[in-house]
């Protein structure tokens, strides 16, 4: 065992965790956003509406990611292509991808952590509402989501720690994340070993922290503890 092949190779490590870090934060907020518009897509009173976006939902927790990621690898520059009238497919590059469907995935998942939260309100304060006289717009975003998002938040964050161990995935396009810096690193220098272990170390100590934070959390603030896994 020589780890003295990680110290000479920092820099490059040091890449690929913080594209691994960015891609992460990108996926969760724009996840989020998206997630947030399907929620309330999904109570919609337009039976288009709410059909389109439980069947987009259902589609993207029923394919595995990897299948995802190659699928907008591969149709996005066609589709792009398609819409700008393009002679050939636009290039799109792996890590636009790799951004694209993590947005695009992860939120058909924000969406349901969304609702569970939602559907955690009491129907009483639904109704009280109502009764006050708001509007359903007023009573979504004064008083249930509010509170939706406080019984969310130790779910949220178990998504967003299930999602930064995902992203090693984008590994398969070549691209380099912290995954992807390790294994140029073994296949340059012949050592595989060593590089991969220091990346497991590097996930299982982030994952360790952020657990722990969530359950910190979640005893404070008495919201529900997270049982949300993929």
């Amino acid at each position: 065992m020589d780890f003295s092949v990680i110290w000479d190779n920092l820099p490059l490590l040091q890449k690929g965790f913080l594209f691994t870090l960015e891609l992460s934060a990108i996926a969760i907020a724009g996840g989020f956003l998206i997630g947030l518009v399907l929620a309330l897509a999904r109570y919609s009173r337009i039976a288009v509406i709410r059909i389109a976006a439980g069947l987009y939902v259902d589609l993207m927790r029923s394919v595995p990611l990897l299948l995802a990621l190659f699928w907008i690898f591969f149709l996005a520059p066609l589709a792009l292509q398609w819409a700008t009238g393009a002679v050939r497919p636009v290039k799109v590059g792996p890590d636009k991808t790799a951004i694209i469907a993590f947005i695009l995935f992860e939120a058909a998942y924000y969406c349901e952590i969304i609702r569970s939260g939602i559907s955690s309100v009491s129907p009483g304060q639904w109704s009280a509402s109502l009764a006050l006289g708001m509007s359903r717009r007023q009573m979504m975003a004064l008083i249930v989501l509010p509170q939706a998002i406080r019984n969310m938040v130790p779910v949220f964050l178990t998504q967003a720690i299930i999602l930064f161990q995902d992203t090693s995935l984008v590994y398969v396009m070549s691209v380099t994340d912290l995954l992807g810096a390790a294994s140029i690193i073994g296949i340059r220098d012949g050592n595989l070993v060593e590089p991969y272990l220091f990346v497991a170390l590097v996930y299982l100590a982030i994952s360790i922290v952020l657990t722990a934070a969530v359950r910190r959390f979640s005893r404070k603030s008495g919201a529900p503890a997270p049982h949300f896994a993929r």
